[in-house]
């Protein structure tokens, strides 16, 4: 276990949590729109998807994380090649389901390195901090079938699909809700 969590490090390299600051809007932002053109193709329309979608992301990122940043909290994951992953929760979205992770995204190149597991663990640590104890949802694309069994690995369960949408952009596509009813289950001890 020791050695594969070595080779994880050399992989991919020192990794460091921290909050996000208006400072990381355009990282985000680019990172957010890589993640879209990559993995939301037929559910939100190409033409949006091949515009300027990282201005309209840009524009996103820097309202959310101006401050004062009431209500919510955003993480990013960084090694020394900048931005590698981010995470985004609305704290008390829902009476019933809790607080909306809103987004999680990893670089494309660095999925599989634990990047994605350690952005979760802190995005519940952030709601917990705010909001104890916190329950948390999110949804997923149905074409999105890796996130899907990533949020079942980590306890996930699916409580609901539905038509999503429309999206920025136009286009809808099948959704499904996954919930934890004690986000403190995210936690991974070593984050």
């Amino acid at each position: 276990m020791a050695d594969s969590r070595n080779d994880q490090r050399r992989l991919v390299g020192v990794v460091k949590y921290r909050e996000a600051t208006e400072q990381d809007a355009g990282d985000i932002a680019a990172l957010h729109a890589d993640s879209w053109r990559r993995h939301y193709r037929g559910a939100y329309l190409d033409s949006y998807l091949d515009g300027d979608i990282v201005a309209d992301r840009l524009e996103v990122w820097a309202s959310r994380l101006a401050p004062p940043r009431l209500d919510q909290y955003t993480v990013v994951a960084e090694d020394g090649g900048g931005v590698s992953g981010f995470a985004h929760t609305v704290f008390d979205h829902n009476p019933k389901w809790g607080a909306l992770l809103d987004n999680l995204h990893v670089r494309s190149d660095l999925k599989g390195h634990g990047i994605g597991t350690r952005l979760l663990s802190h995005a519940a640590l952030g709601l917990l901090q705010q909001r104890p104890p916190g329950s948390i949802y999110l949804w997923v694309l149905d074409q999105n079938k890796a996130p899907q069994s990533f949020y079942d690995a980590r306890g996930g369960t699916r409580v609901e699909s539905t038509l999503r949408g429309p999206f920025p952009g136009g286009g809808a596509a099948m959704g499904h809700r996954y919930f934890w009813p004690d986000a403190s289950l995210l936690v991974v001890r070593d984050t």
